[in-house]
């Protein structure tokens, strides 16, 4: 799936919107929480599965990154945009589904 964003363009909106470091996302995948969310028929959700890919991507130089990357990069930017559209819950934000599984995708929105 490729972005119809320059490389630029994802690489501002990744920086603004993944907010979380990579040592911080990876503990978060290690908590029960972080597994309870997400689509999750055969083991581990997409969003998950994505959280550890996120950790991947921010060790890495970004001159280093692949093509693939880079897709995964705007994938996660057009995720984390489409579910801050939808708004938070009023009361109990912090252990909230919805932070969670943003938390899983490197965004906090608490932060």
């Amino acid at each position: 799936m490729s972005s119809s964003k320059s490389r630029s363009e994802i690489w501002e909106e990744w920086r603004e919107l993944v907010n979380m470091a990579p040592q911080e996302l990876e503990d978060w995948l290690n908590t029960d929480e972080s597994k309870s969310v997400g689509d999750n028929d055969r083991g581990e959700s997409t969003g998950h599965k994505s959280g550890r890919r996120i950790v991947t991507i921010k060790r890495t130089k970004k001159d280093d990154l692949g093509g693939d990357q880079w897709d995964h990069m705007a994938s996660v930017v057009g995720y984390i945009k489409r579910h801050l559209s939808q708004g938070g819950p009023q009361e109990d934000v912090e252990t909230s589904a919805w932070r969670y599984s943003l938390l899983n995708w490197g965004h906090d929105p608490l932060k």
